[in-house]
């Protein structure tokens, strides 16, 4: 039965995530923004994170058996639009949990699960703060290129003759979350790392690294203009302990990484919706009372109800285009990677193109510090960009996955799976 009405579950979900995000994280975010050092930047935003993981914002998304409350992706969209109708930067550091510790879900044995996520669900300080680690100084677009050492992920995972240990050796930049609230490191970090020099598909695997490993260091913070209340920063990896019960997904990491960014691609793009949707609404309230030195309101005017239109009808496409690919997830264990990346790629480039419809009602008054179009446009114009890029990772997963002899054109409307393979990678090498 196709039905767009929420539960009474999800729309006391939606109450309370506005009114967290209005009344509690509002203030934080915007004094955020003002902040120049990076690290005290992010340091702002643990007071509305600890509030959140009370109201188990932080780990609704996992199963109740790991101490989650067993949230849905589709329930998490309805989450994640009020957050980020404030600000997607901090929904961001909510969503990395997810991208760090889903993958043990998926891929980890069940002492990992009950060790790691039940670390994240459980801990009463309300502090405790995952990173994903994936991206690298020299770009990590290309984790799957079946060209050897150095195309591809570098940092990597060596045994340890005669032991059950592993080295780690390399560098990350721009994850997120990973130097956690102190600059000193998350509490774990979930690194996508390499084990053999040969190339893509079965050289990655996945380990996780505990806050005050010996050998990490992190580096200074990346100072962005939009994405200000989440961290992104440089870490190095010199001869790092990993014991073996810390490793898993071996040869898989790139199935990992796949799937990762498939359950955060409705997401991000519930992001955009909500960030432009704030936009939206102040524009329209601005031109139902600005007149512009005329005699009516400038919503009068043709063009002005035009552009106001359109962006009210891609507002609701997006909407439902990231509930359709959530649902579709939810539907087949996360597995829908090219549809995921449907509602990632075209509800973010969408979006931007709403947000400075928006400001063209406005006109100049839209760069007015007081309006809340400077920061949002800044947030709009990230969400192409980030979690796994429109034009790095996400385009290419859909074409991987339609360029394979069993793609189903019809499997995302009749909600049929889509076994994503191996064979689906790589796609332009």
């Amino acid at each position: 039965m196709i039905d767009f009405r929420m539960s009474d579950m999800q729309k006391d979900l939606r109450s309370t995530a506005r009114r967290f995000a209005n009344t509690f994280l509002k203030p934080y975010t915007e004094a955020a923004d003002q902040e120049r050092d990076a690290v005290k930047c992010f340091a702002m935003m643990k007071e509305p994170y600890r509030e959140a993981h009370k109201l188990g914002f932080t780990h609704g998304f996992f199963p109740v058996e790991y101490g989650g409350m067993g949230l849905k992706n589709i329930d998490l969209q309805i989450v994640a639009e009020e957050i980020c109708a404030v600000d997607p930067g901090f929904a961001c550091i909510l969503l990395v949990n997810g991208l760090a510790l889903k993958p043990v879900e998926w891929f980890g044995s069940e002492e990992q699960k009950q060790r790691f996520i039940g670390a994240l669900c459980r801990d009463e300080t309300h502090e405790f703060i995952a990173g994903w680690v994936v991206s690298e100084p020299e770009g990590t677009a290309c984790f799957d290129d079946p060209a050897p050492y150095p195309a591809g992920i570098k940092t990597m995972l060596q045994a340890v003759p005669n032991q059950f240990d592993y080295r780690l050796n390399g560098q990350k930049f721009w994850p997120s979350s990973q130097a956690g609230w102190d600059g000193k490191g998350a509490d774990l970090n979930t690194l996508v790392v390499r084990v053999t020099r040969e190339g893509a598909p079965n050289n990655l695997a996945c380990c996780v690294i505990p806050r005050g490993a010996p050998g990490v260091t992190y580096n200074s913070l990346i100072e962005k203009y939009g994405q200000r209340s989440n961290q992104n920063g440089l870490s190095t990896y010199e001869d790092v302990k990993v014991p073996s019960a810390d490793v898993f997904a071996w040869g898989d990491g790139d199935l990992v990484i796949s799937k990762a960014f498939t359950w955060s691609g409705p997401v991000a793009g519930i992001a955009a919706v909500g960030a432009t949707r704030t936009m939206y609404e102040a524009a329209l309230e601005f031109a139902k009372t600005w007149s512009g030195g005329g005699a009516k309101p400038i919503i009068n005017h043709q063009a002005v109800g035009y552009h106001l239109a359109d962006v009210a009808m891609e507002i609701e496409a997006a909407r439902y285009l990231c509930w359709k690919s959530a649902h579709y997830l939810d539907s087949w264990d996360s597995e829908g990677q090219a549809f995921g990346a449907f509602a990632k790629v075209w509800a973010t480039e969408a979006m931007h193109r709403m947000a400075f419809k928006c400001m063209q009602v406005v006109g100049v008054n839209a760069i007015d510090k007081r309006q809340p179009f400077d920061r949002l446009y800044r947030e709009v114009s990230t969400l192409p960009l980030y979690d796994a890029g429109n034009m790095g990772m996400q385009r290419r997963k859909v074409w991987g996955v339609m360029k394979h002899p069993s793609f189903d054109p019809q499997a995302f409307v009749m909600n049929k799976p889509v076994h994503f393979v191996k064979e689906m990678e790589g796609a332009g090498f």
